[in-house]
């Protein structure tokens, strides 16, 4: 950090404040507890006490503790502005905000600088620094932003600020502002031709920023391909005559059940593939099938879901031959013709497609649980 030297006390002032130092001290002492000299113990606090007073305390109150009067007072008049010059006051916060930099302490030497800053001093050099200053805490605190802000300040007062341009080209580096980190590299390079920092900043952002260029025209051809997909992907869908829920967008294609988000309805080679729910409401339990081919006759699909008995069904009723199909569309419900394609079934004119994602009811034939169902429409 850079420090700017700071006016000298006269004599009397220091004579001044030594006085009222011993005189704090010496009321300090004299007002601690008396105690009586026997063999009690002493007071457990004492140590506290002497621990609070400014001249014995081992750091500095925390932001809200109460602070001693007299840590107050030496306080008061540090930041006095009647007995300080706006240079001394910018000087003083500038020396706070150094210390807490020193230990890491980035965020309260922010504040410190800050209030530098709001004095105006009118002392070019000393506010050029507390930009300085203040961006490099930014820049620990990956602030990129407002570091590079501050080092624009900076170059604004001093514009040969050698550290504050270094600053600025490395913060444009983190943050992706490649052209900008090639402008601060090359007016470091105005000031020193073989600047080494500069010329390593300047490769390295011209590098990245051809990489960065090169991925923008991938995605921009990606989000291209999956531009014209999706339109192709409607347009074969209205060309079929499906009816959708709600209206017929992307977005209102994307599937709602947990396991089918991944695979919203796709088009492969001229053929739809569809999310598909297997509904079976006598044990309240659905199978899901990802990707149903238009063209495949339900009965074949049925017959790979069911090739394997269910281990849900305890009365061994549920094989593909023993099966009637349901799909339920404008408060009715329709039997399904198991040896037609999905692609024909849904294009009858009562078939609604929601989010997507077709849904079939399953019921072993002649059931009561069918009839149950059935009685209900």
């Amino acid at each position: 950090m850079e420090n700017q030297p700071k006016k000298a006390m006269t004599e009397e002032e220091r004579a001044a404040l030594a006085t009222k130092l011993d005189k704090e001290l010496d009321e300090f002492i004299a007002n601690l507890p008396k105690r009586e000299r026997n063999n009690e113990p002493p007071d457990e606090n004492w140590l506290e006490e002497f621990d609070k007073h400014p001249f014995f305390m081992k750091k500095l109150p925390e932001p809200g503790e109460e602070m001693h009067p007299l840590y107050e007072g030496l306080q008061q008049l540090k930041y006095d502005p009647n007995e300080n010059t706006p240079d001394e006051l910018a000087i003083s916060y500038k020396d706070d905000g150094n210390f807490n930099f020193k230990h890491k302490n980035y965020r309260m030497a922010i504040i410190s600088y800050s209030e530098g800053l709001k004095v105006k001093c009118g002392n070019l050099e000393v506010e050029a620094t507390l930009y300085n200053n203040r961006s490099a805490c930014h820049f620990f605190l990956k602030n990129y932003r407002s570091c590079i802000r501050d080092c624009e300040w900076a170059l604004k007062i001093k514009p040969e600020y050698r550290k504050a341009a270094a600053r600025a080209a490395t913060a444009c580096l983190e943050s992706r502002r490649y052209e900008d980190a090639v402008q601060f590299a090359e007016k470091l390079l105005e000031m020193k031709r073989d600047d080494e920092e500069a010329l390593d900043v300047r490769s390295k952002a011209l590098a990245f920023q051809k990489e960065a260029e090169r991925d923008a025209r991938k995605q921009k051809a990606v989000e291209k391909k999956r531009r014209k997909k999706e339109s192709e992907l409607l347009a074969e869908i209205s060309k079929r005559n499906l009816i959708h829920e709600g209206g017929l967008t992307i977005d209102k294609l994307k599937p709602k059940f947990q396991e089918l988000m991944e695979f919203p309805v796709d088009l492969v080679d001229g053929a739809l593939f569809w999310p598909t729910v297997f509904v079976y409401p006598e044990y309240q339990f659905m199978d899901f099938v990802q990707e149903f081919n238009e063209n495949t006759i339900l009965m074949e699909q049925m017959k790979n879901v069911f090739e394997v008995n269910p281990e849900w069904d305890v009365a061994k009723q549920y094989s593909a031959q023993n099966l009637n199909v349901y799909y339920e569309s404008k408060n009715k419900v329709f039997k399904v013709d198991t040896n037609k394609s999905l692609g024909e079934i849904i294009q009858s004119k009562d078939f609604v497609i929601r989010c997507g994602t077709l849904s079939f009811m399953f019921f072993p034939r002649g059931s009561k649980a069918e009839t149950d169902f059935l009685d209900k429409y």
